[in-house]
């Protein structure tokens, strides 16, 4: 199975928060050592913590543009009233997740937070 893990973090948010709050999603959403690649928001493209937690992580880091957010957006289950005022988007990491595992995706682990980051995982539709 392959997973799309959405990251949202805050401006300076630290590598080592990102990184963190990325283990512990993969362990609840029990997905060790499935294929997996970090995918956010193009605003986030150059966030130095986002970028050094893909390098620590040994995982690809794809920016999305946001026409692709928006698409996946109506599928999201969790709502951040600052995201909505800043991107027009319920969550950043939940649709990320669903844009980044393609059409008809879903979450398998919804969005979890840490002090400056959230991380959600989804999964390519099985067909």
């Amino acid at each position: 199975m392959k997973i799309a893990i959405g990251v949202g973090c805050r401006k300076d948010c630290a590598s080592e928060i990102i990184v963190a709050l990325v283990r512990r999603a993969i362990a609840r959403a029990h997905c060790e050592g499935s294929p997996a690649a970090l995918y956010s928001h193009q605003a986030k493209s150059l966030e130095p913590g986002l970028i050094a937690a893909a390098a620590k992580l040994e995982m690809p880091l794809v920016f999305l543009d946001p026409k692709l957010l928006d698409e996946a957006a109506p599928r999201a289950v969790t709502r951040s009233e600052k995201v909505i005022d800043m991107f027009g988007l319920p969550s950043i990491a939940e649709t990320a997740a669903l844009a980044g595992a393609g059409a008809g995706a879903e979450l398998i682990l919804a969005r979890i937070s840490d002090s400056c980051a959230s991380c959600a995982i989804a999964k390519e539709r099985q067909s």
